[in-house]
C-alpha cells in the first residue's frame, strides 16, 4: 500500500509539474524530460526495488500476492508456497503467454523441480539460454543421480553466488552435514535480493529452519 501512495504522490507532482511548466512556457523538452524521470521513479518503486533489491522478505511477499495479472511473477509466489491448487493453472497461463522455446524451457525447468519430475527438467535444461541457470539445473540433476562430486565441480561455472551456495547447501543437505548446509543456506540468502530472496527463505524455511532463523 505504501509503495501505491509512493506512486499516486509522484504522478500529482508529475500533473502539477506539467501544469507550471505549460503555465510559464517551459520548453517542451524539459516536459518530456520530467515526465520520464517520473515515470522512471515509479517503476522503480513499484517494480524493480521489490523484485530485484528488497531484502525484506514480507515486503517481496506483498509484492508478489498482488500483481496475480502477471504470471510469471505470480508463479513464484505459488511455487514458493506450495500452492497446488494453483500452481497448474498458473503454469498453463505462462505457457500461452509465453511462445519462445528458451523462455518456457526456464519455467518449464523450475516447475518440473517443484515436482519433482527430474525428466520434465531434463527435457527443458539444453534449451535455457542463460548459462548460470542452465549450469544451476545441470547440478541439481547430478545431484538427483547421486554424483556430488561432479555436482561440486560443475558448479564452479556459476557466477551468481546465491546460486552456488544454494547448490552446496543442497549437496552439504544431502550428505547429512547439517552444520555445514545451514552455513551455506545462509551465505544464499544473503547474497540474493528481491524474488529471489523469497523463494530460498520459503524453502529454508521447511528444510533448514536454522538458516532464516530470526
Amino acid at each position: 500500500m505504501k509503495r501505491y501512495r509512493w506512486s499516486i504522490t509522484v504522478y500529482f507532482m508529475l500533473f502539477v509539474f506539467v501544469l507550471f511548466a505549460l503555465f510559464n512556457e517551459y520548453s517542451p523538452i524539459l516536459i518530456v524530460m520530467g515526465a520520464v524521470a517520473a515515470c522512471l521513479i515509479v517503476f522503480t518503486i513499484q517494480f524493480y526495488y521489490p523484485a530485484v533489491l528488497e531484502k525484506r522478505v514480507d515486503r517481496v511477499e506483498s509484492f508478489l500476492r498482488s500483481p496475480k495479472s502477471n504470471p510469471a511473477l505470480y508463479i513464484q509466489y505459488v511455487l514458493a508456497n506450495r500452492l497446488e491448487d494453483k500452481a497448474g493453472t498458473v503454469m498453463e497461463q505462462l505457457m500461452s503467454k509465453h511462445k519462445r522455446v528458451a523462455v518456457q524451457a526456464t519455467f518449464k525447468a523450475g516447475y518440473g523441480l517443484y515436482r519433482k519430475d527430474m525428466a520434465a527438467v531434463q527435457e527443458a535444461v539444453p534449451y535455457i539460454r542463460h548459462a548460470d541457470y542452465r549450469a544451476y539445473y545441470e547440478v541439481v540433476l547430478l545431484l538427483e543421480e547421486g554424483k556430488s562430486a561432479q555436482a561440486r565441480e560443475h558448479l564452479e561455472s556459476i557466477r551468481k553466488q546465491w546460486m552456488r551456495s544454494a547448490l552446496l547447501a543442497e549437496i552439504e543437505r544431502k550428505a547429512d552435514n547439517r552444520v555445514l548446509a545451514i552455513k551455506y543456506a545462509r551465505e544464499a540468502v544473503e547474497a540474493s535480493r528481491g524474488v529471489q530472496r523469497y523463494v530460498l527463505h520459503k524453502e529454508y524455511e521447511r528444510t533448514l529452519p536454522q538458516a532464516v532463523e530470526a
